[in-house]
């Protein structure tokens, strides 16, 4: 029997929305509770949480649409809101500036970057931060503002699970294993090749390319071999970069560089079409690409001009 839509949900708009940025798309709908109506974009397309329902896929957005409808009944929001300032409390006690950006989105509604928002030259990183705490957000690059009168980026929070309701598809670690990681690789950013205390632990693996299948625990068992065919070490700058170089490769087809140089240990700068776009098999289109693994791109790099890696 095909699932049908609540009674209560209204889908606004048959095109959907989209954040080009982040690969980010999302569905303009109206939720009526008793008494209020939220009127927002939910994401159908969001690879911190999972999500990723295709337009053909009817009964599958039916189906999340239900399960976003009941999870942001204002009747939840008291003892949701409670398990956030839990975590807050005790999981990111350090997070303050982020946090006040949580503080702000809670409040509900749609938010302008420039006059609701805390001032932040680095909105953009915090926004990040809550996406990869489990946060669900939407992102409108053009709506227009009655305090600027402009058209202002605005954002606006779900109030559901942390992880997203479709699970969540970005994985994260105990404070323990992010250490050990840390050591584990030396504490060496592999893209500059030295030694940083503001090291952080990167998947190899695109986060972009995963699909609801491709998480995989991160147990504190980890061995070392595990940690070093998983992950490598960038600066928080480096990880951005990489992050916009995926999202690139991701939308266009083209593989990144590293230092200008059009070097790929497999393949070229084209993503090889016989790989599927996202899921666990799509890591083999990342192989060979200087972003994947920058040591072994490196390690490959000097083999073919004849030298020696002296930092393996």
């Amino acid at each position: 029997m095909a699932c049908k839509l609540n009674e209560n949900i209204t889908i606004v708009e048959a095109e959907r929305k989209k954040y080009s940025k982040a690969s980010e798309e999302y569905v303009h709908v109206k939720f009526d509770y008793a008494g209020s109506t939220w009127d927002g974009w939910v994401p159908v397309e969001y690879r911190r949480t999972g999500v990723s329902i295709k337009r053909e896929e009817v009964e599958k957005l039916t189906a999340y649409l239900n399960k976003v409808y009941e999870q942001m009944n204002p009747a939840n929001f008291q003892s949701w809101l409670k398990r956030q300032e839990q975590f807050w409390r005790e999981e990111k006690p350090n997070a303050g500036i982020t946090k006040a950006f949580f503080d702000s989105l809670v409040k509900g509604g749609w938010q302008c970057v420039e006059c609701t928002l805390p001032k932040n030259p680095n909105w953009a990183r915090r926004i990040q931060d809550l996406k990869e705490y489990g946060y669900t957000l939407a992102t409108d690059t053009r709506r227009y503002c009655p305090t600027c009168r402009e058209n202002k980026t605005h954002l606006i929070l779900l109030p559901v699970e942390r992880g997203g309701v479709g699970g969540n598809g970005y994985e994260t670690w105990s404070p323990a294993l992010r250490k050990r990681i840390i050591r584990v690789l030396g504490g060496i950013d592999v893209y500059e090749g030295v030694f940083s205390a503001h090291c952080l632990p990167d998947h190899k693996f695109s986060e972009i390319r995963w699909d609801e299948n491709t998480k995989a625990e991160n147990p504190d068992t980890m061995t070392d071999d595990e940690i070093k065919a998983k992950f490598q070490l960038l600066t928080n700058q480096r990880n951005q970069q990489k992050r916009e170089v995926c999202r690139n490769c991701f939308q266009t087809g083209k593989r990144g560089c590293i230092y200008g140089i059009p070097f790929y240990y497999r393949g070229d700068e084209n993503w090889d079409t016989s790989i599927p776009q996202k899921g666990k098999a799509a890591e083999q289109g990342c192989i060979g690409c200087p972003w994947y693994d920058i040591a072994e791109w490196k390690k490959r790099l000097l083999e073919k001009l004849g030298g020696t890696d002296e930092a393996q």
